[in-house]
């Protein structure tokens, strides 16, 4: 019996022990599923795809920059799928700003890629999520430069979700920095150079419908941009208003500061956008390079918009500025050099404006509706090698005065595989 008592004991603790060791093992092995799910994670982050990992979203064709300063290929996206707040568009028409053309440059700071750009989209609604109210299928809606904020800051809460005290989620070339429990968490945002999107209804626009659809696209950035300061620095029907600069921006400006009631002038180097410029509406044109002509409108300006992209002496515009005039720089210059007397001697102002908030930019779309004002466009084949041409020639200034994707010439099927 002491025997038996003894080997039923050695039984026990040899069981124990491996019961332990069974255990231990166990909890070995979640760890290390821990450590791959974690490595996982830094990898993704750090090599960001084309490809989403979401497996429940759509696969789309896109329009792709796989590398800074290199060319355009065609590829796929995957959009999540469709949550409760969502709004699926089909995208028809999207815009080519020249900050698409910095953004891939990698001119801003780093840039993530591969990279979809495209912040002037102009679609349909394909399907909405169950707690949407705003829209419905078949919808003209439109998606501008910021797809998300945190919307409950200060700026956000007060319409000026452009400068959210987190950062607003750019519609690409960023990361979905707020949870919204979608799938999407920290993945890149993808753009308007592809066929579909997902957007939460807060941040869809609506497109009038009077207004030629393709010319419509580029409202959402080259018309926001210059409708915000002509409204928030108080222009009047009765002022003088000046643009500096007649491209894409610039053309957007006569039209809309004629539509306001200004008397418009545009300044420009050389004449050779004259007859552009009076076409436009605008009421006179200054060659900026001439002396005489300068010095002709020099204290008259009530407002000036420079839209110059450029580095550029702006001194000779502000000296164009009359006792209290204010300078809205809305292009992105590199530098500037001011010479500060200019502004002391008639209290005159120099400013910045981006964009404008989601409400704000409605306001701008309804406006251009009532007023009928669209951009002047040119289309271009939803092709790599079409849309790399168009970025080579905006470089040169060869646009009048925006170019626009085509995407209802998209294939159907998403490219399987990256030209």
């Amino acid at each position: 019996a002491e025997q038996a008592a003894k080997a039923d004991k050695r039984h026990r603790e040899r069981s124990g022990q491996a019961e332990q060791a069974e255990q231990a093992a166990k909890a070995d092995k979640r760890q290390a599923g821990k450590a791959d799910k974690r490595q996982a994670g830094r990898k993704h982050r750090q090599e960001p795809g084309i490809m989403a990992t979401h497996q429940a979203g759509k696969t789309v064709f896109a329009i792709s920059m796989p590398e800074k300063d290199g060319k355009f290929k065609t590829s796929s996206v995957e959009r999540r799928e469709l949550g409760p707040k969502d709004v699926s568009i089909d995208i028809k028409y999207a815009g080519i700003c020249h900050s698409d053309v910095s953004q891939v440059k990698g001119e801003w700071g780093e840039s993530i890629f591969p990279m979809v750009p495209g912040h002037e989209i102009a679609g349909l609604v394909r399907e909405v999520g169950s707690e949407v109210t705003k829209f419905k299928e078949g919808e003209r809606v439109g998606v501008g430069c910021m797809v998300d904020s945190c919307q409950s800051c200060k700026n956000c809460c007060h319409g000026e979700e452009q400068f959210c005290k987190e950062g607003s989620i750019l519609t690409y070339n960023d990361k979905y920095r707020i949870d919204r429990d979608d799938g999407d968490y920290e993945k890149p945002t993808y753009g308007g150079y592809s066929s579909a999107i997902l957007v939460r209804e807060d941040f869809v626009l609506r497109l009038p419908e009077n207004l030629e659809f393709s010319a419509s696209a580029p409202l959402l950035c080259a018309g926001i941009t210059t409708y915000s300061p002509l409204i928030h620095f108080g222009l009047r029907p009765n002022h003088r208003m000046a643009v500096a600069g007649l491209g894409g921006l610039g053309h957007m400006a006569v039209k809309i500061g004629k539509a306001f009631g200004a008397h418009v002038t545009v300044l420009s180097r050389g004449t050779k956008k004259r007859d552009s410029a009076l076409k436009l509406g605008a009421d006179e044109f200054v060659d900026s390079t001439d002396d005489e002509q300068m010095n002709k409108v020099e204290g008259t300006f009530d407002m000036i918009v420079n839209t110059i992209g450029v580095k550029h002496d702006p001194n000779p515009y502000i000296n164009c500025l009359t006792l209290d005039g204010t300078m809205a720089i809305v292009g992105v210059s590199p530098e500037i050099d001011i010479q500060t007397y200019g502004l002391l001697s008639q209290r005159r102002r120099i400013t910045g404006s981006l964009i404008g908030g989601i409400a704000e930019t409605q306001e701008c779309l309804d406006f251009c509706g009532r007023n009928n004002i669209t951009c002047e466009v040119e289309m271009v084949e939803p092709k790599a090698e079409a849309v790399d041409k168009a970025y080579e020639r905006m470089l040169e200034s060869d646009v009048k005065y925006r170019f626009v994707i085509d995407m209802t010439k998209a294939p159907q099927e998403p490219e399987e595989k990256s030209d």
